[in-house]
């Protein structure tokens, strides 16, 4: 069990239309919370977990990423995943994106999600968890009582050996996705067209019982609108 994490895949191409009028004149990546960009909390996690080569994929406002990207002072390598000429969803996203990928499990995170780690790193903690022979992908949750600014029903039921199970239709599940997973390069085929979501990906590896959780024990926010930064800032004391 578990894997070195050498890659990392941060999804930045999203219009941000929750966070609007703040993404009229930037992408959602860029809005400032607690002091620095939403992109910045992401890339400082994950590169305190090690990894030191990083893809970020751009759509709307795609150069404004590229300059913030190019002036942040770090040791890691940042490669863009252009998708200025069509939006492709996560799952495009990522069919795009992999011959940058490699052929190793990665890290795969959205850029506009704020976590906090707790007494580990929870990057670290899901590199430490991943069994390539059981798994093709290892999703962060949080408890839905912890999820701060989350208004949906939830995402998944998870098993006592961490194994995925989704919500039904009209009821709530305990766990919600924190947009943070590794996923096995072998879920990348047979993509179903240009445009669709990882949904498609987790659907085939939850089929196959490959699709699994842990649960995130530090502090984990939804930054999804403009209300909900001033939450976020103050439960992290900023301000």
């Amino acid at each position: 069990m578990s894997t070195r994490l050498d890659t990392a895949m941060l999804m930045a191409a999203g219009l941000g239309k929750r966070m609007r009028p703040l993404t009229a004149t930037r992408p959602k990546p860029l809005v400032r919370v607690a002091g620095k960009a939403l992109i910045d909390h992401a890339l400082d996690r994950i590169e305190e977990a090690g990894i030191g080569r990083i893809i970020v994929n751009v759509h709307y406002l795609p150069d404004s990423i590229i300059a913030h990207l190019k002036a942040r002072k770090s040791a890691a390598e940042y490669l863009i995943s252009d998708e200025r000429d069509k939006l492709l969803e996560t799952g495009g996203g990522l069919m795009k994106a992999a011959p940058l990928l490699g052929d190793q499990p990665f890290l795969c995170a959205n850029s506009d999600n704020l976590w906090v780690d707790g007494p580990r790193n929870s990057i670290e903690m899901l590199a430490e968890l991943w069994d390539d022979a059981t798994m093709d992908a290892l999703l962060l949750m949080i408890p839905h009582a912890r999820a701060t600014c989350h208004n949906g029903l939830g995402d998944f039921h998870m098993a006592p050996d961490g194994r995925l199970t989704r919500r039904k239709q009209s009821h709530i599940a305990p766990f919600v996705y924190t947009g943070i997973q590794i996923l096995s390069p072998r879920l990348l085929a047979d993509p179903p067209s240009d445009i669709f979501s990882t949904n498609i990906f987790w659907n085939r590896a939850m089929e196959a019982g490959r699709l699994y959780g842990a649960s995130h024990p530090g502090l984990w926010f939804d930054v999804g609108t403009p209300q909900a930064i001033p939450v976020v800032e103050a439960a992290l004391g900023h301000g």
